[in-house]
């Protein structure tokens, strides 16, 4: 199944007008009965999540009627798509707000990110910033591209590789189990710098434009990850699981480790993960 220049277009088209009309207006204007509770205090979902979702996957199903459409939202009702994800012709993931924690707050730190799935693979990919109107871009085979609002557009390439106490980065260990996650929180000082943002759209905007070495992540649900992982790839980065396995559309455990290489990504496994 073939994806575009033009149908790319035309999904960044859609994400904008989504960001424009449902999102922005409720950033920092949001009401106590506008944000509920998912599984817990920081897991949260906003008329804005829900709206915009529901804005792109309408305008998705008329220009792809046949497309599986994956939105974070809609998968509480229907946990059979992710699955599908693996074998659909052409499939898409939506995060409508990714950082929902922040936007809720008010902190200009959230993205909406989309991945274009056909056969198994992600084939392109858009993580947009709805505050600035700037964009990561990616198609398989094509590169990585930072895409401003003003029209300037640059190639984006990861970090130079570097020695563990100077790499820079994010292990997401919120949702990790004790010993993992004490580990690991302890392992981190052995970096020069390390973040966290509970945000995946900028986690891979940072390690594909070179500002962060790597990032990691123990959840794998495939609108926080797929695009991002396809951006990091393009830029000439290398992403595997914990298990050193390649991370597939359809998988939604086993962790996963974003570096500028491979012998960096083992630096990470061995020396921040551990066993």
């Amino acid at each position: 199944m073939t994806f575009s220049d033009t149908d790319f277009d035309y999904l960044t088209t859609i994400v904008a007008e989504a960001a424009a009309q449902e999102i922005l207006p409720r950033f920092r204007n949001l009401g106590d009965a506008d944000i509920s509770e998912k599984t817990s205090a920081i897991d949260l979902v906003t008329e804005a999540d829900l709206l915009a979702e529901k804005h792109i996957t309408a305008a998705l199903k008329a220009r792809f009627p046949g497309a599986l459409i994956v939105g974070e939202e809609a998968y509480e009702a229907d946990k059979s798509v992710v699955p599908a994800l693996a074998h659909a012709d052409l499939a898409f993931t939506i995060d409508p707000v990714d950082g929902t924690f922040n936007f809720a707050a008010g902190l200009p730190v959230f993205g909406t990110i989309v991945a274009v799935v056909a056969k198994g693979e992600t084939i392109a990919s858009l993580i947009y910033d709805p505050v600035l109107g700037d964009s990561v871009t990616a198609m398989r085979g094509a590169g990585t591209f930072l895409r401003r609002q003003t029209g300037q557009t640059r190639r984006l390439s990861v970090a130079a590789p570097a020695a563990l106490g100077a790499m820079t980065g994010a292990i997401s260990w919120g949702h990790m189990d004790e010993p993992e996650r004490s580990r690991i929180c302890s392992n981190l000082a052995k970096t020069r710098m390390t973040f966290s943002l509970n945000c995946s759209a900028y986690e891979y905007w940072m390690v594909a434009s070179g500002k962060w070495h790597f990032i990691g992540h123990s959840k794998l649900m495939p609108w926080d990850h797929l695009a991002g992982v396809l951006a990091h790839q393009e830029a000439g980065g290398y992403t595997a699981k914990f298990d050193g396995s390649p991370y597939r559309p359809g998988e939604t455990t086993g962790g996963i480790i974003s570096a500028p290489d491979r012998d960096s990504w083992q630096t990470i496994r061995r020396d921040i993960i551990g066993d």
